[in-house]
């Protein structure tokens, strides 16, 4: 259990700067005229493939999985 107190903190700096990576690899789904409030319905919908697909998947994983640390960090402090 000390072990995982002490991994804990690191394991969550690693998990966040692949989500923040993750994040901002992602191809933006709005023009500029989206922003202030251009009908573009075209824009913002696509269908993902390859590679962008698989970064999807992998940005939601490493969501879910940062939720899941802080909950356990959360449990046992």
């Amino acid at each position: 259990m000390v072990l995982l107190q002490q991994m804990l903190p690191y394991v969550q700096i690693g998990l966040s700067v692949l989500l923040i990576v993750a994040v901002l690899l992602q191809r933006t789904g709005a023009s500029l005229g989206g922003a202030f409030g251009a009908d573009n319905f075209s824009s913002g919908f696509h269908t993902r493939r390859g590679l962008e697909r698989t970064l999807f998947h992998a940005t939601i994983l490493l969501g879910i999985l940062f939720a899941l640390s802080a909950l356990v960090s959360l449990l046992i402090s």
